[in-house]
């Protein structure tokens, strides 16, 4: 994972599901998800606890959101052991970009992403990559 690849998800995404994307406004998914739709971002929330987060309709899973929306971005909120199922579902949805947040690495699932196709960013904030990018 290089900077090209933080640079490229940002540029190309235009649509970002947020799984585990919380309704509560304490929570890291949803101050990061607030600050990327502010800047022109749309979130999908894959969410099967909310009706709606951020004004948008939460789905129970990346394949629901998809038959609806389509996704450029699958940023996870997730623990690391959560991701092989996300990743899977990823690939088979099209997704373009895999971002794990901060703290978040599973070099399994990672590698199987890629190998499918997907640029993977682990371990990084897309917030704080996005500030820092400007």
């Amino acid at each position: 994972m290089t900077s090209n690849a933080i640079q490229d998800s940002l540029a190309n995404s235009k649509t970002i599901a947020v799984v585990g994307l919380s309704p509560k406004p304490h929570r890291d998914s949803f101050r990061v998800a607030k600050y990327m739709q502010a800047h022109g971002y749309r979130i999908v929330p894959i969410n099967p606890n909310a009706n709606e987060v951020l004004g948008e309709r939460s789905y129970a899973s990346l394949t629901e959101a998809a038959a609806h929306t389509h996704i450029d971005m699958v940023n996870c909120f997730r623990n690391a052991e959560d991701i092989p199922p996300i990743a899977a579902e990823a690939i088979a949805i099209g997704a373009k970009y895999l971002w794990l947040q901060l703290g978040i690495v599973n070099d399994a699932a990672a590698a199987h992403a890629e190998a499918a196709g997907l640029t993977v960013v682990q371990n990084h904030c897309v917030m704080v990559e996005h500030r820092r990018l400007g």
